[in-house]
C-alpha cells in the first residue's frame, strides 16, 4: 500500500520545510511508497489525514512535531468515525522541537532510522484519549499548563525547551487560580485548583513529566490535580515536574495523581484548554475527558527478541 506523508512546514520554527529533501531521501532509502503533501494552515493536517484515509492510503505519516501528530491523529479518528472502519496505522517522521510523542514511545529521532521503523511495519494498538470530543495522544490540560502554553506561543526570541521553561516562569509569577469541581469513576473533588493535567503518556513540553505514571497501553487516562497556595510554593515544586521517578511533584501532599477511564471538570472561572500543546478553547468552563483503549495502531520498533 501507499503511505500518505503529511509535512508541517512550520514545525520547529519552519526548519521542517528546510528538511524536506532529507525527509524524502530517508523514505526512499527505506523503500517506502508514498505521496507527500504540505500543510498550509492550522488544522490543515486534520483534513489532509482524513482525506488520505478515506482515499485508502495506509499508513498515514506525520512529518512534524507533537502538534502535527495531533492533527494527523484527529484526521485518522474522524475518518474512522465516518467510514465505520478500524483506525488506520500512524507513523512519525520527527521534525519537531520537543518530540514528546517520539520519546515517550522510544522512537528514533534521526530520519533514516524513523523511516526504517515505518518500513518494518510493526504496529501496536495504543490508547487514545479525548477532551470534549477532540482526540489527543500525549497530554491535555486546563488551568496553569495551557495558561503557560498561551504565554510560550507569544515568545519569539527563543525556541525549543528553553522557550517552555521561560513561559513556565512567567505563568507561575502571574499566579492564576481557579475554582473547579472534578468527578471521575471512583471519586470527586471541589475547591481551589492550580492545575488539572491529563496524560496518555508521561512527558510533555520536552522536559515535564506532568503525569509521570501514565501508560498509553493500559486502557486508562492518568490525571493530576492540585492546588498550591503561593507562587513560591509553585516555584519550589516546579523542578520536581521534571523528575519521572522518585521525587516527582505528584508525591507532594497537595498534588494527586489518579488513573481513571473518564474525568469531568467544571470551572467557575474560564480556563484555557489544550490537547497535545494546541489550544482548542481559551475560555472553557466544562470539560469531559475519556479514554478509547487500544484504538490507534502506531508504527513502533518491534519488541526485543
Amino acid at each position: 500500500m501507499t503511505a500518505k506523508v503529511i509535512l508541517n512546514p512550520y514545525a520547529n520554527r519552519w526548519t521542517a520545510l528546510q528538511r524536506k529533501p532529507e525527509l524524502e531521501a530517508a523514505l526512499q532509502a527505506a523503500g517506502i511508497a508514498y505521496e507527500l503533501v504540505v500543510t498550509e494552515r492550522p488544522r490543515h493536517g486534520e483534513s489532509l489525514a482524513e482525506q488520505a484515509v478515506l482515499e485508502g492510503f495506509s499508513p498515514v505519516i506525520s512529518a512534524g512535531g507533537d502538534g502535527s501528530i495531533n492533527e494527523v491523529l484527529n484526521g485518522i479518528g474522524r475518518a474512522a468515525v465516518r467510514s465505520g472502519k478500524p483506525w488506520t496505522p500512524m507513523g512519525v517522521m520527527p521534525l519537531g522541537s520537543a518530540n514528546d510523542f517520539v520519546d515517550n514511545l522510544s522512537l528514533p529521532h534521526d530520519l533514516p532510522s524513523a523511516a526504517q521503523v515505518i518500513a518494518r511495519g510493526y504496529t501496536r494498538s495504543m490508547d487514545v484519549c479525548t477532551a470534549n470530543g477532540r482526540y489527543f495522544d500525549n497530554n491535555a490540560a486546563i488551568g496553569l499548563e495551557p495558561f503557560i502554553t498561551l504565554i510560550q506561543q507569544e515568545i519569539q526570541w527563543i525556541k525549543g525547551t528553553p522557550r517552555y521553561l521561560v513561559a513556565t516562569l512567567k505563568g507561575v509569577l502571574r499566579g492564576p487560580r481557579w475554582q473547579m469541581r472534578l468527578e471521575w469513576d471512583g471519586g470527586s473533588y471541589a475547591g481551589p485548583t492550580t492545575l488539572v493535567t491529563v496524560g496518555n503518556n508521561p512527558r510533555t513540553g520536552g522536559v515535564f513529566f506532568m503525569t509521570p505514571h501514565a501508560d498509553p497501553f493500559d486502557g486508562k487516562l492518568t490525571f493530576v490535580y492540585g492546588f498550591m497556595r503561593t507562587r513560591i510554593e509553585i516555584l519550589r515544586l516546579l523542578p520536581r515536574t521534571m523528575k519521572p521517578g522518585a521525587g516527582s511533584y505528584v508525591e507532594h501532599p497537595n498534588i494527586h495523581e489518579v488513573h481513571a477511564t473518564w474525568l469531568k471538570v467544571s470551572s467557575v472561572e474560564p480556563t484555557p484548554a489544550h490537547t497535545d500543546g494546541e489550544i482548542f478553547d481559551e475560555h472553557a468552563h466544562e470539560l469531559e475527558y475519556r479514554v478509547l483503549p487500544g484504538r490507534l495502531p502506531v508504527l513502533l520498533n518491534p519488541p526485543a527478541a
